[in-house]
């Protein structure tokens, strides 16, 4: 059977947003020839209560991106398996025939097998259904309930594509197949009910009827079965939020132990690891409601311009741009770094309506995903509030001044979503009719900085200049160099728009695989780009200015503009009016 790595085969139909790889990293328009500053140095002290990064990776035996997933922080695991990239395609392998009820199961590779002429022969010749024909300019295969093309998987019943994540003695599926499936197989069915049937299925697939038979086989598959629960463990642990999911593991683990203690030690291992996960998880989504709290409070003196315009204002925290960049992205590879991968299907997940009988999710389980969004809003209003509260025009200046360079040092960090933040503060409408505020400003830089992240063409230019800072993070020399933070809200759009651009069923019932594979390719660059910790040094001075100093509702800044710089016409004057 071909493998189901996604990148044998080429795909079209499923890429909305397609782009080509041949560009080459694009110059910065500010360093021209002057030395980049240097990084100050690191000191790591974690800026919320979880003193430990939940997604810590093991060390990494990368073929998708060695340079961007080494700077993650490491920890010894007991699966060799684990320890490889999950989001790279592992090399094609033979297949092997296999006794399973599901019928494609049958033509499934086996794990530790390697390629070969005989082996091939010898699939050919226990496969009798296979289907195969001209399709473009590949070869379509079906083999039972599973077509692949170009020898990739590209569609398979929901039953079959189960069957397939199971593992046997001597069979372990792809690791890309793991990750794909688990991802997006919530769209289809609940977590808790895939583990359980795959669990059900790995133990009733070793019952011969002789009790002691039994147990042997068991102990043989043990060792796999554990190792899938790691990795599903270590990609998607908010799964694990769930009681239902804890127990069926606690039950997986009194029935491993029954046979095999090496792998119950495994397993005990494992359910610390995904506890501490959880539990730092829950510190800072705590930490995050305290900071919000905080934020919220209104105290009288912002509503006033004039007493407003006496409180401590960005400059007086932090005059210099490369500093405050640098602690932006701070706040941003924090939170990143929180966000599961199962939250980008979640947002748009719904119950599956061949799936009637089934339960689905009560509620879509996105908090970390939503809390990131609103801080890019956040950010975007702290700016506006920031240059509409001085009373003085030429303090007004100069706070945009020093806005403009802080977005100039983002981008030649990488930092994508506070760059466009910055900007986003900018052009709002309060902001942005300030002419005489403005008109003190040089904003030649400002406006290569709007070019950067111009909209039009869906975000050519900023999508020109995201591929080179991937280029640049695939070959980083330091760790500053690794850093990615895309504009996110124009990542889930992307993902958003490739789930509804293509059918999740096929006309013939079976699941669009090709489709998932897109998805999972999409959502695994972002977990590249979440595991590279910060390496700038941290000021919780700065920081806490940053998250918790209240900030205007667009009511209050139209309000403070208008009395930063009178109305200029009717409808401004009637707009004032109504804000009084």
């Amino acid at each position: 059977m071909p493998p189901t790595t996604p990148y044998a085969g080429k795909f079209s139909s499923c890429g909305l947003y397609t782009n080509n790889n041949n560009y080459s990293e694009p110059h910065s328009p500010y360093h021209s020839g002057c030395p980049a500053k240097p990084a100050k140095d690191n000191v790591y002290n974690g800026s919320y209560p979880a003193a430990e990064n939940p997604y810590d990776k093991p060390p990494t035996r990368n073929v998708y991106r060695s340079s961007s997933v080494g700077s993650s922080s490491s920890k010894e695991h007991h699966y060799n398996a684990v320890s490889e990239n999950p989001y790279s395609p592992p090399p094609p392998r033979s297949p092997r025939q296999h006794c399973s009820s599901c019928p494609a199961r049958t033509h499934r590779q086996p794990s530790g097998s390697s390629g070969g002429s005989s082996s091939e022969q010898s699939c050919r010749s226990n496969v009798a259904a296979v289907k195969s024909r001209p399709f473009g300019h590949g070869i379509t295969a079906s083999y039972g309930e599973m077509c692949y093309h170009d020898n990739s998987l590209v569609s398979a019943s929901l039953e079959a594509l189960i069957q397939h994540l199971v593992p046997t003695v001597d069979y372990y599926p792809d690791r890309s197949y793991v990750f794909t499936f688990l991802l997006s197989s919530r769209l289809f069915l609940h977590p808790y009910e895939l583990m359980t049937r795959v669990c059900h299925l790995c133990v009733e697939q070793q019952r011969s009827g002789d009790a002691l038979l039994d147990k042997i086989r068991f102990r043989e598959v043990a060792p796999k079965l554990v190792q899938l629960l790691t990795e599903w463990t270590e990609t998607f642990p908010y799964d694990f939020r769930d009681e239902r999911m804890m127990r069926c593991l606690k039950d997986m683990t009194h029935h491993v132990a029954r046979g095999d203690e090496f792998s119950w030690r495994a397993m005990q291992q494992m359910t610390q690891r995904l506890i501490k996960r959880l539990s730092a998880l829950g510190q800072y989504e705590e930490a995050v409601a305290a900071l919000n709290a905080v934020a919220t409070e209104r105290p009288a003196s912002l509503k006033n311009k004039q007493t407003s315009g006496q409180r401590s204002d960005i400059l007086s925290v932090c005059d210099d741009p490369f500093f405050l960049a640098q602690q932006l992205t701070h706040v941003e590879l924090d939170r990143l770094s929180f966000i599961g991968p199962e939250e980008f299907i979640q947002t748009f997940a719904m119950k599956d309506p061949l799936e009637n009988n089934k339960g689905f999710f009560r509620k879509r389980k996105t908090s970390n995903l939503e809390a990131y969004v609103n801080w890019f809003n956040r950010l975007s209003y702290f700016v506006a509030t920031e240059i509409c509260t001085p009373v003085k025009k030429k303090h007004r200046a100069r706070i945009i001044e020093f806005f403009i360079d802080v977005a100039q040092e983002c981008f030649n960090i990488g930092n994508f979503n506070s760059l466009m933040a910055i900007i986003t503060g900018m052009n709002m409408s309060p902001v942005a009719r300030l002419k005489k505020t403005w008109s003190k400003v040089n904003t030649d830089k400002f406006e290569i900085l709007e070019h950067q992240m111009d909209p039009s063409s869906n975000f050519s230019n900023y999508r020109t200049a995201l591929r080179g800072a991937n280029q640049r993070s695939e070959t980083a020399h330091s760790i500053q160099e690794k850093i990615v933070i895309p504009f996110f809200s124009l990542l889930i759009k992307d993902i958003y728009f490739l789930n509804e651009s293509c059918a999740s069923r096929l006309p013939n019932g079976h699941i669009n695989f090709e489709k998932l594979w897109e998805l999972a390719k999409q959502v695994s660059e972002f977990l590249v780009w979440r595991q590279v910790v910060c390496p700038f040094e941290r000021d919780r001075r700065i920081l806490q200015y940053l998250v918790t100093t209240p900030i205007f509702t667009e009511d209050e800044l139209h309000l403070a503009s208008y009395e930063s710089e009178g109305p200029e016409n009717n409808m401004e004057k009637d707009s004032r009016r109504s804000l009084r």
